[in-house]
């Protein structure tokens, strides 16, 4: 029996290809998301570790610090919306490219399924084919020996 080859086989072989670097595409975008979501916590917690120390100081000292803090606490809120804000675009660029990832999956699912009901119709044609040639086999016997019979 012939082998089974799939005329779609190529276009298949292309979309696996294509999940494969819309998957990696989308895993980078996780991780930049990932490292800015860290950067946020990270100064966050530098932010209120600061604050906490400058509770354990005395007075005048306290006093000075605590104004230098405050002049440059909309520098940290700025920069904390800047951080949320390019969280925001990683999250959007996320959700854009797990969308892709799906329709791509999709398509290559439909392509698979398309190959698997391709392969069984050959396989069918192939065991038709195969009894067929059985059944003339046999037939050819049954008339040889026949005829030796008469």
């Amino acid at each position: 029996m012939k082998r089974f080859a799939w005329r779609l086989q190529r276009v298949l072989d292309l979309k696996i290809k294509e999940e494969e670097v819309k998957r990696e595409a989308l895993m980078a975008v996780t991780e930049q998301a990932a490292a800015v979501r860290g950067r946020i916590l990270m100064e966050r917690a530098a932010f209120r570790r600061t604050l906490s120390e400058l509770r354990g100081r005395d007075g005048w000292l306290r006093l000075t610090e605590q104004e230098m803090l405050l002049q440059y606490g909309h520098v940290f809120e700025a920069r904390m919306r800047q951080l949320e804000s390019r969280l925001a675009e990683l999250e959007e660029q996320r959700r854009a490219k797990i969308a892709e990832v799906l329709e791509v999956r999709k398509f290559r699912k439909g392509l698979e399924k398309l190959r698997e009901k391709a392969r069984a119709e050959f396989m069918k044609n192939g065991q038709k084919l195969e009894q067929n040639e059985m059944d003339e086999h046999t037939t050819i016997r049954f008339a040889r020996a026949l005829m030796e019979q008469s």
